[in-house]
């Protein structure tokens, strides 16, 4: 057997001994700490607040979790994963974005169906997104769907920072999922239950740019605070409020094995939760298996650029624009050409 091949069948029994005790733990953590009706979708729940800069300054100190050895980190971005010949499978990832003077949203129309449906999925969250919505925060750290990826602090345009705000803006979602889950630790619930807690990874080790966009700078700031560059091979185009959820599907039914498919539950995704009942089942007929992008990355070899971009290189130039640097929530709409 070739040596490639060999690793991935060892990473597959050990997924398969090590995942139903983690899963069960975790379970039962879910249930001991939220009755069914508390992780239901909430009516409003899902629209932004605009003009509210309650949660606009984040903590800038506070301890955090040494960052691990990056010498078996690629540099640069992973599109997608090339997997075995035979393996279908699919990371759907969720970006939980928020900025500067507002409170985003939160779908839990999206959450709802894939926990109804057993459907594994990656979320981004930016740190200022998990500081103003800590419940929900707490309810996705402890299921065992899901996996918390770092979506940067206040989804600003990171090759534009350096120095001190590149880095807070790097770290501030590790800040705000620490404080999250010590706080979550000392609840009555997760003391009854401390297996499940240690379950819980102390650290976020994916990292996805604001806008698809970076530079060489950003890219090692990222790489040296020990995370993986997650970008997407296929989006669903569901921020802009015209794509229809029929749009979406067909958009989602285009993936490819080892594909990285990204998406919105922060209430900009307009039609996504409409839009997953008509592509999942269909995706299962077809014999995809969704995992978590971790899952994925382990299943396979990781696809790695050296930029950021959106279907192409260079497409998210219009991000720079001045008038998107002064009114960050513009970053949907169609720009002049500079």
């Amino acid at each position: 057997m070739p040596a490639q091949a060999g690793r991935l069948l060892t990473m597959a029994l050990c997924a398969l001994v090590f995942a139903a005790p983690v899963i069960a733990q975790q379970r039962s953590l879910l249930a001991k700490c939220w009755a069914p009706d508390a992780l239901a979708a909430k009516a409003g729940e899902n629209i932004a607040q605009k003009h509210n800069h309650s949660f606009d300054a984040p903590p800038t100190d506070g301890w955090l979790t040494t960052a691990p050895d990056t010498s078996d980190i690629p540099f640069g971005a992973i599109r997608r994963v090339t997997l075995p010949p035979g393996r279908k499978l699919i990371a759907l990832t969720f970006d939980l974005c928020e900025q500067p003077g507002e409170i985003a949203g939160y779908d839990g129309a999206v959450v709802d169906y894939l926990r109804r449906e057993g459907v594994k999925a990656t979320f981004f969250a930016g740190g200022k997104w998990m500081r103003s919505h800590e419940e929900r925060a707490r309810q996705l750290m402890s299921d065992p769907l899901f996996e918390i990826g770092n979506h940067s602090e206040a989804h600003r345009n990171l090759r534009l920072l350096y120095g001190q705000r590149l880095h807070d803006e790097v770290l501030g979602p590790q800040r705000a999922y620490e404080a999250i889950r010590t706080r979550l630790t000392q609840t009555q619930c997760a003391a009854a239950d401390p297996a499940a807690m240690q379950s819980l990874a102390p650290r976020l080790t994916l990292f996805r740019f604001p806008y698809g966009a970076c530079n060489p700078a950003a890219l090692r700031e990222v790489h040296d605070e020990g995370m993986r560059v997650i970008q997407w091979d296929l989006s669903t185009g569901d921020p802009t409020p015209g794509v229809s959820a029929v749009a979406i599907a067909r958009a989602m039914l285009r993936a490819k094995p080892g594909s990285i498919v990204v998406s919105h539950a922060n209430g900009r995704g307009w039609h996504t939760a409409a839009a997953l009942p008509l592509a999942i089942p269909k995706l299962r007929q077809m014999g995809y298996e969704f995992v978590t992008v971790s899952e994925l990355l382990a299943a396979g070899e990781p696809v790695i650029t050296q930029g950021c971009y959106n279907s192409r290189p260079g497409d998210t130039d219009r991000y720079d624009h001045p008038l998107v640097q002064r009114h960050p929530l513009l970053h949907d709409a169609k720009l002049p050409p500079q």
